[in-house]
């Protein structure tokens, strides 16, 4: 498989890469999280002037319609540079979502102020004890004259107090754990009966819990068919871990490329570090998982949009995997490697190793793949 760039998408890399080592340096970004809102509107601004909003967008609405490389070259950049803003949510995940799901009239009427950066999504559908399943959906959407009412609680909805409209995931029938009848709707994160309960995680992002009292929506709201909007949920996410693989990527050559620099100027016995036989094994190691892991993300960009739900799923899984093993080692020998400075807030392998940790337990950890890769089987013999 030819994995060469093309002219295009080598510019769209170089200049994001750019972007992000000029305009969001760590003392850049350690400001943004000390701002009221923890994330920059500004970066948000800049991010759509460079069309990076609108990267997932259709051409037909004003998006650049462009592939899952082109989202693997600017994650990356974002990895290394630990961007705090919404992408992943809004511009990745949302904007997925409405691509599968939402009608003609609906996708005209987002998608624009979406790639423009005027109006942010954010999914809500994660739930407490799904434990990672996509089908467990306990929040309950019931018909009223003219639409739904919503009742339910999500948890752990990155983006949410940043975004103007939540998707929200609401079970219409069937059992707790069932596929079939799960819907998704349109809810303004202001609407009555809306309420979050913010909070930071571990790695700089912020994440709030969105409670659901009797939220009103109407019959337009209802995005994709009622009941039928698991199949787009999982091509939505599928999308959504390929970026989050290609994200770790960029974060897991910073966390290796500061480490080797400080083998070389820290010394001890009066030589460097990096002369040790012992340390230079373990970032041979290091170095032997991220070029694994860089493999694998491009493994999963070319397969997250494959119609074959076996051959996406499997391929997305062994991904996450591979990744997530190499996020929990290099990100360990890191910090070992530096010693105790390597947890300081001052470094910026700190926090390099936080959204490692966050990235190997988000939108479902190792063991959940390494069971999801199982699940799906052999993959068929070439034709």
């Amino acid at each position: 498989m030819d994995f060469r760039l093309t002219d295009e998408q080598q510019l769209l890399g170089d200049t994001v890469q750019r972007f992000v080592s000029q305009r969001y340096g760590f003392e850049a970004r350690r400001a943004i999280l000390r701002s009221p809102m923890g994330w920059s509107r500004e970066v948000w601004g800049s991010l759509a002037e460079m069309g990076l909003l609108a990267l997932q967008v259709p051409e037909a609405h004003g998006g650049l319609g462009a592939g899952s490389i082109e989202t693997l070259l600017t994650m990356n950049a974002f990895g290394r540079g630990l961007l705090v803003e919404p992408y992943l949510p809004s511009a990745v995940l949302a904007t997925a979502l409405i691509r599968e799901l939402g009608s003609a009239a609906q996708q005209q009427a987002l998608f624009p102020s979406l790639a423009d950066g005027q109006r942010i999504a954010a999914p809500a559908h994660g739930e407490e004890g799904a434990r990672y399943d996509l089908a467990r959906v306990a929040t309950a959407a019931r018909r009223t004259e003219g639409g739904f009412l919503l009742r339910g609680r999500k948890a752990v909805v990155l983006g949410a107090e940043a975004a103007d409209l939540l998707l929200v995931s609401a079970r219409t029938s069937g059992a707790v754990a069932d596929e079939a009848g799960i819907s998704l709707f349109l809810v303004a994160r202001d609407a009555p009966g809306v309420r979050l309960v913010p909070y930071p995680t571990i790695d700089g992002q912020r994440g709030a819990d969105v409670v659901l009292s009797d939220v009103r929506v109407g019959a337009g709201d209802l995005l994709g068919p009622e009941g039928g909007a698991f199949p787009g949920l999982e091509k939505a996410w599928d999308v959504g871990i390929a970026a989050l693989c290609a994200e770790a990527v960029g974060a897991l050559q910073a966390a290796f490329d500061a480490t080797v620099e400080y083998a070389k100027t820290r010394r001890q016995f009066a030589v460097p570090i990096g002369k040790f036989q012992a340390l230079q094994h373990r970032m041979a190691d290091m170095l032997i998982h991220l070029e694994q892991a860089r493999s694998m993300s491009y493994l999963a960009a070319v397969r997250c949009l494959d119609p074959d739900r076996a051959v996406r799923r499997r391929a997305i899984s062994a991904a996450k995997v591979v990744i997530g093993q190499a996020c929990r080692f290099v990100g360990q020998q890191a910090v070992q490697i530096h010693g105790g400075m390597g947890m300081t807030e001052e470094l910026a392998l700190s926090h390099h190793f936080k959204r490692l940790a966050a990235i190997e337990l988000s939108m479902g950890d190792t063991e959940h793949h390494l069971e999801q890769f199982a699940r799906h089987g052999e993959p068929p013999p070439p034709a």
